[in-house]
């Protein structure tokens, strides 16, 4: 008898964006003469620079002759892609081999699979708020209990609050898998060197392993801060990288990003070189390799060039995080984030709850952002706006906002 995999009954009702577009869509429905202003999704709005173009071009161009036709590729991406990302981590100072960065077709993807290398009793440790893919494809994968108002039983969750500068203190107690977002999606906040230092020191101590999500690397403007987790001594040994060029390149459509899994890596009950292994079977056991086309725009997206003109269009979204961010402080309102990382995070006024707020944001201001209750307990009392967007758009975002918010 066939039977339902009964953990995703465990999921709470309405993952957060649906929900998000079930609500905008009656809002619409009922005011059809409304302009709807976006600030929610993280998706990128910008057109793809000339040069990443140019590579996606010729990638289909190869296609077209028998010379330069290809099938299948390596499952874990082309040599050309992954010696770039080596170089690219080599001007940080950091000695990552080409064969530890696998390419894939997305981080989030990623970020979910990876699980299936470990053990299903590893518990897991997640920062609080947090990008709702961490929970929720735990809770599918069996290594939750049921959800309560302080989130998921047996899921351990390190709050990320204003007295901690919504980066977490250490788990209390021994945890096998953590999960780090930095730049934070969704507070902005950007670890430092010291904060990172104590859960690699802690991962090593316990034999843990931490999933860094650095899909936002390239927002980061401040080069104090570190934009890998493979700066910190001793992380090659304790933690599994992700990163994407969803954001960078504006390939949240083409899909394409990559996986650092060092050989040096290990668990208690693994030695070095396992895990990089079990990742190499997983991927060619479950994946034929990304896009060969979209590879190609990946290299251009390396390239001198190509970095030259998505550095700008990174700028850009920058812009559009300081146009939000200065008019939302000029009503008074607190906000976080927005100097490194393409997200402002605010503190919901007059003590609405966010899903209040997001509300009262639509229905005033017809201006659409992100509850942060939606990312996990602590996210109460907060909401994400998003600086993905035209620039015309967000200025009336904005506008509008200060025209006819009513605090």
């Amino acid at each position: 008898m066939a039977r339902i995999n009964q953990n995703y009954d465990k999921l709470a009702a309405g993952y957060l964006f649906p929900e998000i577009a079930k609500r905008t869509h009656a809002f619409s429905e009922s005011n059809p003469d409304a302009q709807v202003l976006r600030l929610g999704i993280g998706d990128t709005t910008e057109p793809i620079v000339s040069s990443v173009l140019d590579g996606l071009r010729d990638g289909v161009n190869a296609l077209g002759a028998e010379e330069s036709y290809s099938g299948y590729g390596p499952s874990e991406g082309i040599s050309p892609l992954r010696e770039s990302l080596a170089k690219l981590y080599a001007e940080r100072g950091l000695s990552l081999d080409p064969s530890e960065f696998f390419v894939s077709d997305g981080a989030k993807s990623d970020s979910a699979n990876i699980q299936g290398i470990f053990s299903e009793d590893c518990v897991v440790a997640v920062q609080d708020p947090a990008y709702p893919v961490y929970v929720d494809s735990n809770v599918i994968a069996g290594r939750t209990g049921r959800a309560t108002q302080e989130g998921y039983e047996g899921l351990v969750y390190m709050p990320c609050t204003e007295e901690n500068g919504f980066f977490p203190e250490l788990p209390k107690q021994k945890v096998d898998l953590i999960y780090i977002c930095s730049p934070n999606n969704p507070t902005g906040a950007v670890a430092t060197r010291e904060q990172l230092k104590t859960f690699v020191d802690y991962a090593n101590q316990h034999r843990a392993v931490i999933f860094f999500d650095s899909a936002y690397a390239a927002f980061i403007t401040d080069p104090d801060l570190p934009r890998s987790i493979y700066e910190i001594e001793g992380a090659e040994k304790c933690a599994i990288e992700f990163n994407s060029f969803s954001k960078t390149a504006g390939f949240t459509g083409v899909r394409l990003a990559w996986t650092i899994v060092p050989k040096a890596c290990q668990t208690e009950d693994s030695e070095p070189g396992k895990l990089h292994a079990l990742w190499t079977r997983r991927q060619n056991t479950f994946f034929n390799g990304a896009s060969n086309v979209v590879q190609a725009g990946g290299v251009a997206a390396l390239s001198p060039e190509g970095r030259k003109q998505t550095d700008e269009q990174v700028a850009f979204y920058l812009e559009n995080a300081r146009i939000i961010n200065e008019g939302l402080t000029s009503l008074g309102i607190t906000t976080y984030g927005s100097d490194n990382a393409p997200y402002v995070w605010l503190k919901t006024p007059k003590g609405l709850s966010s899903w209040e707020f997001f509300d009262k944001l639509l229905n005033e201001c017809h201006v659409v952002g992100t509850p942060g209750s939606g990312f996990g307990p602590a996210g109460e009392g907060f909401f994400r706006l998003s600086a993905f967007g035209h620039r015309g758009n967000v200025e009336k975002a904005v506008q509008s906002i200060k025209e006819n918010l009513k605090l």
